[in-house]
């Protein structure tokens, strides 16, 4: 099961111009590459959630860095890129009362959508979706991505 898990960054950073280029850099100098992101403000801080290619590697170097920075457990689900994909999922996860913390998605280069998704309960969730023959992308799989 926890072959199925990704591992998300996320940073508290002040609200201000340069801070979202401040992480980006470092994760350019690194040579990590950030493969989905998303940013949820609140008041004068905000947190910066991100799905990278070698999450253990950004999580040091961004904590060096003096951030707060922590890894959260999220799945990675993959989903056709056509109207009615992402209905599917919360439906699947409606109909077994698992609750979508919150979400972001992107497009692959090879035109699949990844959802990238933290739930309150992981290891349901995971069940549920290999039982309705939705696939989860691994770790492996997104570092090649």
């Amino acid at each position: 099961m926890e072959d199925k898990i990704i591992k998300q960054i996320s940073l508290f950073a002040e609200n201000k111009p340069g801070r979202l280029a401040n992480v980006a850099n470092k994760m350019k100098s690194a040579g990590i590459n950030i493969r989905a992101f998303t940013i949820a403000e609140s008041g004068d801080f905000g947190i910066i959630r991100m799905v990278v290619d070698r999450s253990d590697y950004a999580h040091r170097i961004l904590h060096d860095a003096g951030f707060t920075v922590s890894e959260t457990s999220v799945l990675g689900i993959e989903m056709n890129d056509v109207p009615g994909s992402m209905s599917r999922i919360a439906e699947v996860f409606g109909k077994v009362k698992i609750n979508i913390d919150y979400a972001y998605a992107f497009v692959t280069r090879d035109q699949k959508a990844l959802l990238i998704v933290r739930v309150n309960d992981i290891e349901k969730a995971i069940k549920t979706l290999e039982e309705e023959g939705i696939k989860l992308i691994s770790m492996k799989e997104l570092e090649n991505i």
